[in-house]
């Protein structure tokens, strides 16, 4: 058995044998951070019964950190939707216009949220009689090509004990990105991307729109403790698969209690509509690493309806967590001795004298200290190793969580050093340099091109072979002329239709 070190190389023993043991016990290779399950938040793809079927309305992670190209600021970043598809099509990815996606700041520790920033969503169809997201190439936001679109409006709440302060409108029907449907489709995305950053008046700025997920893990836990054998370790199961993000960019100062109070405790809900027209909070989220694996499953739905201030009801399950026991019983890896207090401090108050608040009420929060600069050369562990500036204290995009948490729970605050982790140790796409920061979204015409085609060939002009995948038999038997044949009678009816679409158009368009 082969210890993992922290630079990554040899990570194979130990990290597939506590990947394992988190399989055995029916538990995701994500949700590794021993945390109570009334928490305020947790890495959510699709972690609990209720929320699974309604994905629009499903957060799966927050970040908080000090902007590295404007130290003066704090971006936040909440994502909702998990593994969409990129082909998902033809409806793609669009936010809910029933929902209320919130972001929510507790300045002053008391484990209640004294801003609130509010996105609702609107969604704007130009021609109704196609069945088309975008009818040709989509150039701007404002295409008329681009069929389906959505707007959003922001409003800044401010709160006191959970009352009413004031509420401002900060912003107005601003564009959100599109999914991104393909290469033809949307030849310069990130040209559509760099027109969905917004600027509002007093420097902050704000983004809404599809992304690649940030979130980096090897979740594959599920299939039998890795296909069996545990030899299916260290692959980015969320590679490929996009999100939907919004990204706020604050001055600091606009969200600190003062200069002299820093610290900051973030999470994100959603709140949705019922039949009576009220808005009920179906999903929670702060810190990583909760839900799906913490809660058992008669107090998932109850997690992402709670909030932080009811957090104590949950201390047990931080102080005496089920994955230690786990990993001791199956692979003989001590657990730490209870009461974890360790965790609370960690999880729950913040690191004293890194992030934790003055007079801090415990409570489930990802917390950041907003006076501490940016990395010069981050560290994908964070403070575990000596980077002060990344997870706990707040969550980075680069940031290996899945590693830091599984060390924190097996102890390597109360001196039982380790090196665990689960193989995966970057994002499979390099992270953007300015804001909105997330990679662009993967593009939904990936795939092997067609046999006979090198990518710059219209594949509508190829008949014969060009039918076939990529790879296929390229013997002329009974089978390819058949292909071929067909192939040329559906492009002459495809012709057909297009000429008589194309004429309905320039008779009857929308836009």
């Amino acid at each position: 058995m082969t210890p993992n070190s922290r630079s990554g190389a040899g990570r194979r023993g130990l990290a597939t044998l506590v990947c394992g043991a988190l399989a055995a016990g029916g538990l995701a290779a994500a949700g590794v951070a021993a945390l109570e399950p009334g928490a305020a938040s947790a890495s959510s793809h699709r972690e609990a019964p209720l929320i699974s079927g309604t994905p629009q309305y499903d957060n799966t992670d927050v970040y908080a950190f000090v902007s590295p190209d404007k130290p003066d600021t704090t971006t936040i970043i909440a994502n909702w939707i998990p593994f969409e598809e990129p082909a998902g099509g033809p409806n793609f990815f669009p936010f809910a216009e029933d929902a209320q996606y919130d972001i929510h700041i507790d300045n002053n520790g008391d484990a209640q949220g004294e801003l609130l920033y509010r996105f609702t969503f609107d969604t704007h169809t130009k021609n109704k009689k196609t069945f088309l997201y975008n009818t040709g190439p989509v150039e701007s936001l404002d295409d008329p090509d681009l069929n389906v679109t959505q707007t959003y409006d922001i409003e800044l709440i401010k709160l006191k004990h959970q009352k009413l302060v004031s509420k401002t409108k900060i912003a107005n029907d601003v564009p959100v990105a599109p999914s991104n449907v393909g290469k033809a489709s949307m030849p310069d995305y990130a040209k559509l991307r760099d027109q969905a950053v917004h600027k509002l008046y007093g420097g902050t700025t704000t983004f809404a729109g599809q992304a690649d997920d940030p979130f980096f893990l090897d979740l594959r836990v599920f299939d039998l403790l890795y296909g069996g054998n545990l030899s299916e370790v260290g692959n980015d199961t969320l590679k490929g698969y996009n999100v939907n993000s919004i990204a706020l960019q604050v001055p600091t100062h606009m969200i600190t209690e003062s200069a002299h109070q820093p610290i900051v405790g973030i999470w994100s809900t959603t709140q949705r509509q019922n039949a009576k027209g009220y808005y009920e909070q179906v999903s929670r989220l702060g810190s990583p690493l909760v839900n799906e694996v913490v809660n058992p499953l008669k107090d998932k739905d109850k997690f992402n309806a709670s909030s932080p201030w009811d957090d104590a009801q949950f201390l047990k399950n931080v102080t005496n967590p089920e994955l230690p026991k786990l990993i001791e019983a199956i692979y003989k890896i001590p657990a730490p001795k209870e009461p974890r207090n360790d965790l609370v401090d960690v999880f729950l108050k913040g690191v004293k004298d890194l992030n934790q608040p003055p007079h801090v009420t415990p409570s489930e929060q990802l917390r950041l200290n907003t006076s501490i600069k940016p990395a010069a050369e981050p560290k994908r562990l964070g403070v575990l190793d000596g980077d002060t500036a990344g997870f706990p204290n707040g969550r980075r995009l680069t940031d290996d969580v899945i590693d830091a948490s599984l060390q924190v729970v097996e102890g390597e605050l109360l001196g039982a050093k380790n090196d665990l982790g689960d193989a995966v140790d970057k994002n499979d796409k390099d992270f953007e340099k300015a804001f909105p920061y997330v990679a662009l979204p993967t593009e939904g015409s990936r795939g092997p091109l067609a046999k006979g085609t090198d990518g710059q060939t219209d594949v509508r002009s190829q008949l014969g072979d060009a039918l076939q995948p990529a790879g296929a038999s390229g013997g002329t038997d009974n089978t390819t002329l058949i292909a071929g044949s067909a192939g040329a009678g559906a492009i002459g009816v495809l012709l057909i239709g297009a000429a008589l679409a194309w004429w309905r158009r320039t008779r009857e368009r929308a836009y």
